[in-house]
C-alpha cells in the first residue's frame, strides 16, 4: 500500500454533488481529495440526466422526420427517414464525453486531486481505496463527504440479465428491439418508453398503482396520459409482475387477481432506485438511517463529527440539482462559513412528452398543510407560443394563500415547459405574490405568458381567457 494521503476534505462519489463540492472546495482553498471508481459526473451524467435527454431528442427528430414522410401541416416534405441508431448512441456518448471531461478539466483547475478507485471506509476520517490501474491506498480527511449516489431498484421476480435490462442498457442499445415492456410508470420509465416508442419500437407499460407518475395529481398527469394513447403505447394499469414464464413473456396480474402474459423482446425494469449504501463498509460508521437513507440535518451532517452525507445517498428528492446545492454548502461549511440548506422548494421535472414540471405545493399538499387557497390554471390552448410550436396541450397552474396572494406553488404540463423551472422556483424563493407576477410584463410570444396568465386568473382578470 501506498503511504496514506493527508487532506482536508475527502469525498467518495464524483457525481453532481460530489464534484460540486469539490469544485467549491478548491475554489475556497480547501485541499480536497475525490474519490470515484468509475466515469467523473456520475449516474447523472454518465447513465442517467444528460444521456436520456440526448436519446429524446433524438428520438423526437427521428419522429418529425417520420411525420413529415407522410404529411405535414407546415408543408414540409421528406423520403421515408431511417435511422442508425449506433450513430445515435456514438452521438449521445459524444455528449457524455465532452461534459465528462469537462469535469475532469475544472477539478485539475481548482487543484482537487481525483483519485480513481472503489472507497472501503475504515473509520470515520479514513478509506482504503482499491485503485483502477491496480494497488492500493489509503487516504485519511479531516472532514468526510458521503456522496455515494443511488443504484436502481431490482425485482427479484426480473432478475437483470438477457432480454430483462435497466436504463443503463436502454441508453446504450446496439440494436432496437420490435417489442419493448417497460415495468414502472414512473419518469424514467416513462421517458424512456415514449423515446422508444418515436423510435419505431412498439410498447406497453405495466404499472401496479391505478395511473402512471402516481407522485403526481391526475391533472396534471391527464394529458401526459393522453399523448401515450395517442402514440399508440398500452398502459397496463394497477397490474403487479409474477416474472417471466416458459416462453420468455412476462407474467402479470391485475388488481381483481387475474393472470396474463405480455410479450415482449425486451423488458425494462424501471421502477425506482434507492441510495447506495452496500459494499462499501458505510454500515461500519454505525451512522442514524432515515430508512435507507443515511440521516442528514439541515447541514447535511450525519451523527457523526465532521462526515456529511449528500444527494440521493440521503435520500429523497433524488435530484442532481438537489446534490450540487448541498455539495456546495458542505464546501462553504467546511472553509467556515455559515450555511444551511433551507430551500423553500426544489423544482422537479419529467421530460416526458409532455412535459411536467413541480415546484413548491400542490393543491392538495397546500389543503392539508392548513392553506386556504387560490388555485387557477392557465391553458396553452391559449397561448400563441404554444400553438405555433405544434403543441397546445397542458397548462401553467398557480396555487397562492388566498389572504395576502403569497405564491405556494407552480405547476405545469406541456411542451418544453420543464425551461419555466426557473421562473416558478425563482419566485417561490423570492417570496413573490400574485401581484408580483402579473404586474411584471412577460415577452409576447413565449411559453412565459402563461405564467403571467396564471396569476392574472387567479387574481380574476386573465387577459386571454
Amino acid at each position: 500500500m501506498n503511504p496514506t494521503l493527508e487532506t482536508t476534505l475527502l469525498i467518495i462519489g464524483g457525481g453532481p454533488g460530489g464534484y460540486v463540492a469539490a469544485i467549491r472546495a478548491g475554489q475556497l482553498g480547501i485541499p480536497t481529495v475525490l474519490v470515484e471508481g468509475a466515469a467523473l459526473g456520475g449516474t447523472c451524467l454518465n447513465i442517467g440526466c444528460i444521456p436520456s435527454k440526448a436519446l429524446i431528442h433524438a428520438a423526437e427528430e427521428f419522429l418529425k422526420a417520420r411525420e413529415y414522410a407522410a404529411h405535414s401541416p407546415l408543408g414540409i416534405q421528406v423520403q421515408a427517414p431511417q435511422i442508425d441508431i449506433a450513430r445515435t448512441v456514438e452521438w449521445k456518448d459524444g455528449i457524455v464525453d465532452k461534459l465528462t471531461s469537462g469535469v475532469a478539466a475544472l477539478l485539475k483547475k481548482h487543484g482537487v486531486k481525483v483519485v480513481q478507485g472503489w472507497a472501503r471506509i475504515a473509520d470515520g476520517k479514513t478509506v482504503d481505496v482499491e485503485l483502477i490501474g491496480g494497488g492500493s491506498q489509503r487516504i485519511h480527511g479531516e472532514h468526510l463527504l458521503l456522496a455515494a449516489g443511488s443504484q436502481s431498484v431490482e425485482l427479484p421476480s426480473l432478475p437483470l440479465g438477457g432480454k430483462v435490462i435497466s436504463s443503463t442498457e436502454a441508453l446504450a442499445p446496439s440494436s432496437l428491439p420490435g417489442r419493448l415492456l417497460v415495468v414502472g410508470g414512473g419518469y424514467i420509465g416513462l421517458e424512456l418508453g415514449i423515446a422508444y416508442r418515436k423510435l419505431g419500437v412498439e410498447i406497453a407499460v405495466v404499472e401496479a398503482q391505478s395511473r402512471i407518475l402516481p407522485t403526481y395529481d391526475e391533472e396534471l398527469t391527464r394529458p401526459v396520459a393522453n399523448a401515450l394513447r395517442k402514440l399508440g403505447i398500452e398502459l397496463h394499469l394497477g397490474h403487479s409482475v409474477l416474472g417471466l414464464d416458459d416462453d420468455g413473456a412476462v407474467r402479470v396480474r391485475n388488481a381483481e387477481g387475474a393472470e396474463s402474459s405480455l410479450v415482449a423482446d425486451q423488458v425494462l425494469v424501471a421502477v425506482g432506485r434507492h441510495p447506495r449504501t452496500a459494499g462499501w463498509n458505510l454500515e461500519s460508521l454505525q451512522l442514524e438511517m432515515n430508512g435507507r437513507a443515511v440521516k442528514i440535518d439541515d447541514q447535511c451532517r450525519t451523527s457523526m463529527r465532521n462526515v456529511y452525507a449528500i444527494g440521493d445517498l440521503a435520500g429523497e428528492p433524488m435530484l442532481a440539482h438537489r446534490a450540487m446545492a448541498q455539495g456546495e454548502m458542505v464546501a462553504e461549511l467546511v472553509a467556515g462559513k455559515r450555511r444551511e440548506f433551507a430551500p423553500t422548494a426544489i423544482p422537479a421535472v419529467c421530460f416526458t412528452d409532455p412535459e411536467v414540471v413541480v415546484a413548491g405545493l400542490s393543491p392538495e399538499q397546500a389543503k392539508a398543510a392548513g392553506f386556504d387557497c387560490l388555485v387557477a390554471n392557465f391553458p396553452f390552448a391559449a397561448n400563441g407560443r404554444a400553438m405555433t410550436l405544434e403543441s397546445s396541450d397542458g397548462f401553467v397552474r398557480v396555487v397562492a394563500r388566498r389572504d395576502n396572494h403569497l405564491i405556494l406553488g407552480w405547476q405545469a404540463v406541456g411542451k418544453a415547459v420543464s425551461e419555466l423551472s426557473t421562473a416558478f422556483v425563482q419566485s417561490l424563493e423570492m417570496g413573490a405574490r400574485l401581484e408580483d407576477i402579473a404586474g411584471t410584463i412577460h415577452a409576447h410570444p413565449t411559453l412565459g405568458e402563461a405564467v403571467q396568465e396564471a396569476a392574472l386568473r387567479a387574481l380574476g382578470h386573465a387577459l386571454h381567457i
